[in-house]
């Protein structure tokens, strides 16, 4: 698979890039040279590989799932432009 001056730039257009005319052969040898890389890492034997997250074997520290209030209400309402029963109050949007 190669990428030519075309897809270059239609890439480029449906990116929403401004590429320079001299840029476009250097785009097309980075794209290419991309494309190969990938094409390298397909010949690569991967049976058997588990699919990891991180290439480092690690436990995520848990915590325990309490369910509270948070007691912060004044807290939260106190910056607010306007509150009513310990509610936010804002202007009507639908009439």
């Amino acid at each position: 698979m190669s990428v030519s001056e075309k897809d270059v730039r239609k890439i480029a257009r449906l990116s929403r890039l401004a590429i320079q005319d001299e840029k476009v052969p250097v785009m097309v040898d980075e794209l290419n040279g991309i494309l190969n890389w990938i094409e390298m890492l397909n010949e690569v034997n991967v049976d058997g590989v588990e699919p990891m997250t991180s290439v480092v074997a690690q436990v995520l520290p848990m915590r325990d799932d309490v369910v509270s209030d948070g007691d912060q209400q004044a807290a939260v309402l106190k910056n607010a432009p306007k509150a009513d029963s310990g509610f936010f109050v804002v202007p009507k949007a639908v009439e």
